[in-house]
């Protein structure tokens, strides 16, 4: 009978360090299904964003004349959706990981926390492999990042927070309503044109902002630019709010998780 963990215990750290070599495998298995028979492998992590950026930038940058705070919308458009095709990537395979993998939860004990994770982590490898590619037409464009590149870390980690703690709640939520497979991909569709992906968040109303900032990636992408870029807006207001946003999201992912945790087996093994 498993029993979701009681108290401070709730974020068992212990417990996933001592099963870390099945967060390596599951992790590995992640990255090696995703690419499996392709014959460009891992290079769509880097055609994706750039075929994307390409487009946004002749509809967006060339026709509709959105503004990007004087740098090139090339490499505007590419700084947001880094993380942005990163994080809406998270999502989606969190969202169905559990059910996905049900026979692995049906029959054998082990966090199930580690699945989505291990989903987050595989994801970030393909984040770093991307970034390769914005470094590249930063040297092209002539941008050089000055000391806010220092705060990079923490963006990145805002970036992580907020899809694993998503990531658990669609997850979990998944188990039992398989609708929310069905409705994760159109909601983050649409949110791509709710976050300054695409443009700036200085179009944004002022009276708006607060309500913008509720967004749990308004900050991360904004952050994102501001510290590889030098522009757009750093450490503000708009900076606090996601920053509580995404602590209120991971650890009330993390409560939501273990809380539903126990009838995981039962729903998946019916």
């Amino acid at each position: 009978m498993i029993q979701p963990i009681r108290g401070w215990r709730l974020l068992d750290l212990r417990e996933l360090w001592a099963y870390r070599e099945l967060i390596y495998f599951l992790t590995w298995r992640d990255i090696k299904v995703r690419y499996k028979q392709t014959a460009l492998g891992i290079t769509w992590v880097v055609l994706q964003p750039l075929a994307l950026m390409v487009i946004f930038t002749l509809l967006f940058g060339r026709l509709a004349k959105i503004p990007s705070e004087g740098i090139p919308y090339p490499l505007f458009a590419y700084a947001g959706l880094l993380p942005w095709q990163i994080f809406s990537r998270t999502l989606n395979e969190s969202t169905t990981s559990l059910v996905k993998d049900h026979r692995l939860v049906s029959k054998v004990y082990f966090p199930r926390m580690i699945i989505p994770l291990s989903v987050t982590i595989a994801a970030m490898l393909d984040f770093v492999i991307a970034s390769g590619v914005l470094f590249i037409l930063m040297v092209i464009y002539g941008a050089t990042p000055g000391l806010a590149l220092m705060s990079l870390p923490l963006f990145i980690l805002l970036m992580f927070m907020n899809a694993v703690g998503i990531g658990l709640w669609l997850s979990a939520l998944n188990v039992q309503y398989r609708d929310v497979g069905y409705a994760v991909p159109f909601l983050t569709q649409v949110l791509l044109f709710v976050t300054p992906v695409l443009y700036p968040s200085s179009l944004v109303p002022a009276k708006l902002r607060m309500i913008y900032a509720l967004n749990p990636m308004a900050g991360v992408i904004g952050g994102f630019r501001w510290a590889l870029l030098g522009v757009g807006e750093g450490f503000s207001s708009t900076l606090v709010v996601s920053v509580a946003i995404a602590v209120g999201v991971f650890f009330g992912g993390v409560v939501w998780f273990r809380a539903k945790e126990k009838g995981f087996v039962d729903i998946l093994g019916a």
